[in-house]
C-alpha cells in the first residue's frame, strides 16, 4: 500500500491533455475532513458548478460560501484550507488532488481527470501533521532550513566594498535553486521523509511541546527542498564563508545519507528545480569536507 503511494504521488505535476468532459454543469469534490490534529479522518463530497477555465482553489472558494455538503440539507463546518498568492509562487496551497501531491492554484479542473467516481479527490499532504482538513503544519520545513542556516549572514549593515563577483554560470546555476517555494512537494513525494507528528503531553506549556517537536524535527530527514537550498546558499559568494557550517548540518542525523534517491523529488517539483543535481553535489561536499576534516586539512 506504502509503495503503491508513492509511486502516484511521483508522477509529475502536469497533466498531459486536457480531460474536460464535455457538458459538464457541476464538478464533484470529494474532500478528506479532520476536526483537529489526531482525530479521525471522514470524507464529504460537494457539488460545484462548472466555470471554464476554474482551479481547484476557486472551487474551494465556492465551497466556503455554499458548505452544504451532496445529499444535505444543513451546512456542514466551513473546509478548511490555504492559499496565498495564487500563482505558484508562495507553496501555501500544496494539498494531494488525485493522489498526486501538486499546487491546488495551478490545479485546472479542464485538465483534471475523474476518479473512479466521477469525482475530484482532495487529502492533505500525507508527511505532514494535520491541523484541520486540508491544512497542514508545515513547520518542519522550516526546522530544516534553520538546522542548514539557509541564509546569507550578515554582521552590519554598513558598506563592506565590492563582494566576489558570480559569473552568468554560476548564476545561471543558482538561480533555478533560488525558486523553491518551500511548498513540500518533493518531501511529501519521498520515500525517506517519514511523517512525524507529536501527541502534546500532560501539563506540557507551549514552549515545551515547540521545543520538543523542534528536536524531532530536527532528527528527521531534512529532504531535498532543505539540502537544495544549503547547496544554494553554499554557492554565493557570501554564504561560502559560513559553508562548513552547512556541511556540518547535512552529515549529522537525519542529513545527505538518509536519501535513498528515489528521485520522486524532481519529478513532483512544480518549479522544475534540478533536486537531484544539488543533492549530488551535497554528497560530494560533505565526503570532500569529512575527508579534510579526517587529514586535518
Amino acid at each position: 500500500m506504502a509503495a503503491h503511494a508513492h509511486a502516484s504521488h511521483a508522477d509529475h505535476h502536469h497533466d498531459a491533455a486536457p480531460a474536460h468532459h464535455h457538458g459538464e454543469s457541476e464538478v464533484v469534490f470529494r474532500i478528506a475532513r479532520q476536526d483537529k490534529p489526531g482525530a479521525s479522518r471522514y470524507w464529504q463530497e460537494f457539488r460545484v458548478p462548472y466555470t471554464p477555465g476554474m482551479n481547484v482553489i476557486s472551487a474551494l472558494q465556492w465551497i466556503a460560501a455554499n458548505p452544504t455538503p451532496a445529499g444535505q440539507s444543513e451546512p456542514a463546518a466551513p473546509v478548511a484550507w490555504d492559499c496565498n498568492c495564487l500563482e505558484e509562487v508562495c507553496g501555501a496551497c500544496t494539498m494531494v488532488i488525485n493522489g498526486k501531491v501538486r499546487q491546488s492554484c495551478s490545479a485546472l479542473v479542464d485538465n483534471l481527470d475523474r476518479m473512479d467516481g466521477g469525482w475530484i479527490e482532495l487529502e492533505p499532504m500525507q508527511k505532514f501533521p494535520v491541523l484541520r482538513d486540508l491544512v497542514v503544519d508545515r513547520s518542519r520545513i522550516f526546522d530544516g532550513l534553520k538546522k542548514v542556516k539557509a541564509w546569507i549572514p550578515v554582521d552590519g549593515y554598513y558598506l563592506g566594498g565590492a563582494g566576489e563577483r558570480q559569473g552568468p554560470a554560476e548564476q545561471e546555476e543558482a538561480y533555478p535553486l533560488s525558486t523553491c517555494m518551500s511548498c513540500g512537494c518533493c518531501l511529501d513525494a519521498c520515500p525517506q521523509y517519514a511523517k512525524i507528528e507529536l501527541e502534546r503531553l500532560p501539563g506540557e506549556t507551549d514552549d515545551e511541546y515547540a521545543a520538543r517537536k523542534t528536536a524531532a524535527n530536527e532528527e528527521g530527514f531534512m529532504g531535498a527542498a532543505v539540502i537544495s537550498q544549503a547547496v544554494l546558499f553554499n554557492s554565493h559568494p557570501t554564504g561560502k564563508l559560513t559553508k562548513a557550517q552547512r556541511l556540518e548540518a547535512m552529515m549529522e542525523e537525519g542529513g545527505i545519507t538518509d536519501c535513498g534517491n528515489s528521485q520522486n523529488c524532481v519529478k513532483v517539483c512544480p518549479k522544475n528545480i534540478p533536486l537531484t543535481r544539488s543533492i549530488a553535489k551535497a554528497g560530494r561536499d560533505t565526503s570532500i569536507h569529512s575527508i579534510k576534516k579526517w587529514l586535518s586539512i
